[in-house]
């Protein structure tokens, strides 16, 4: 089918390549000296408790109706990394990577949890995304319509080593990243069980096609945490899981550091 006439159908899948838009990430031209190397992560209790105990430094804040999102920079053996607790849904993390990236980041890794398509996949286990399906809205701003969006295979060898060199278990999965918590549908979920889909999510493809647009690294760790599981679906208490979240946190400094200068 015609690419024109399909823009003109969906006005999601109108993308525009041309990088620059009317309101920029750093708008006001602000010089920071923003480490390479960030780490976003959802967990709000960790970056609270790594800023106070490593003396965070704010470097930026952006502002929202929801709260202030503040980047701060920590040093993790004589090395500069930047982190910020990143907001949930597509839209407002790309918002809070694209700063990051325009203020100076090159090195990303992202660390949050997901619910998991089987009831086997224990509350806690790490997953590491290796692609994820674009049922979402963000992506398709920032890359031309397709079912998938690919992690950067070199980006993935370095989370993946990380974890090995810890011996910590995980598995290697596809993702589904969707708009709609209230939308996971019985046909749904078992359609992105039956492509390869052990997480849903809702920010992945977003963020890799984000760092695909701009031209930095990026890979994310997520770890299980409710099933979304026909007829069972079950909380399982996983934003309690507060030694997992943090260990996710570090393991994620650690391998952003080692994704170049």
């Amino acid at each position: 089918m015609n690419p024109e006439f399909l823009a003109r159908q969906f006005p999601i899948l109108d993308f525009d390549p041309f990088s620059e838009a009317i309101l920029r990430p750093n708008h006001e031209g602000l010089e920071i000296d923003f480490p390479r190397h960030l780490v976003l992560c959802f967990f709000r209790e960790v970056i609270e408790k790594v800023v106070q105990e490593y003396d965070g430094k704010e470097l930026h804040s952006i502002r929202s109706e929801v709260k202030p999102f503040p980047f701060y920079e920590i040093e993790v053996e004589g090395q500069r990394i930047a982190i910020t607790q990143v907001g949930v849904g597509a839209p407002l993390a790309v918002m809070q990577m694209e700063v990051g990236v325009a203020l100076g980041a090159r090195h990303v890794v992202a660390c949050g949890g997901c619910g998991v398509l089987d009831h086997e996949i224990a509350c806690g286990h790490i997953l590491l995304p290796t692609s994820a399906f674009r049922e979402e809205g963000t992506s398709y701003h920032y890359l031309p319509p397709s079912a998938e969006v690919e992690i950067d295979e070199k980006s993935l060898w370095i989370l993946e080593d990380t974890l090995k060199e810890h011996g910590v278990d995980y598995l290697r999965t596809k993702t589904w990243t969707t708009d709609a918590v209230y939308r996971e549908t019985e046909r749904k979920a078992a359609a992105y069980l039956a492509k390869g889909c052990l997480a849903v999510e809702m920010e992945v493809a977003s963020l890799a096609a984000v760092a695909k647009f701009r031209g930095v690294n990026y890979a994310q760790y997520l770890y299980a945490g409710d099933a979304v599981v026909a007829k069972q679906w079950d909380n399982r208490a996983w934003t309690d899981r507060s030694d997992i979240r943090e260990n996710l946190f570090w393991l994620s400094v650690e391998a952003c550091l080692k994704m170049g200068d």
